[in-house]
């Protein structure tokens, strides 16, 4: 089994965060873990990417190749469409709606909901607004790993548990408040697109 997954967005975001949580995810499951550097300007507000790959094989290198990902997990509308070159035809979109505009010719979001929806497997939903409704606004990225979750090849369960050990030096009050950003994102993506895998 192998799981090919390009994150994306930009810098405070919390990339790094969903590639630790499952990554801690995958190790527990005896799977073997690559990811490559996050590539862009990790400063707040420049674009970030990384691949992360999972396999219960070895692993001979930490990229990527053009169609070949499974699986592109973003927490930026535009930050996901950059990176479409790398997904597969049977792959998925998975993404935040919430722009981050840092640039001054930002597309409109209408063009990039359309461009999202041509995609024969996508899911899209505000991150931000979700986020907000629980009070947990740095949560957004656990929101879309919570997403993203059916098509990880992980079971739900081995998610939480990574989010307790990502987040338990931070007290349970934040390991609580990021398992009910999991499971937000997991059930609102269900609503949304109950034809998901």
């Amino acid at each position: 089994m192998k799981t090919d997954i390009v994150l994306s967005g930009v810098g405070g975001q919390g990339i790094l965060t969903i590639a630790a949580i499952i990554s801690w995810a995958a190790v527990r499951n005896n799977m073997n873990v690559k990811q490559s550097e996050v590539h862009g300007m990790s400063q707040r507000g420049g674009s970030v990417y990384s691949h992360l790959r999972l396999s219960t094989e070895p692993i001979s290198s930490d990229l990527i190749p053009y169609g070949g990902a499974d699986l592109i997990l973003s927490v930026e509308p535009m930050e996901s469409l950059r990176y479409l070159p790398f997904l597969s035809k049977e792959g998925w979109l998975v993404t935040n709606i919430k722009p981050v505009k840092n640039i001054p010719d930002y597309p409109p979001e209408e063009d990039l909901i359309k461009a999202i929806e041509q995609l024969p497997h996508h899911v899209y939903l505000d991150a931000d607004k979700l986020a907000r409704d629980i009070q947990a606004t740095k949560s957004a990225n656990i929101i879309m790993l919570g997403a993203a979750s059916p098509f990880l090849g992980l079971k739900y369960e081995d998610l939480e548990w990574a989010i307790e050990k990502q987040f338990k030096s931070k007290g349970q009050d934040i390991v609580d408040i990021n398992k009910k950003a999991l499971k937000l994102g997991f059930d609102e993506a269900k609503r949304l697109f109950p034809d998901m895998a």
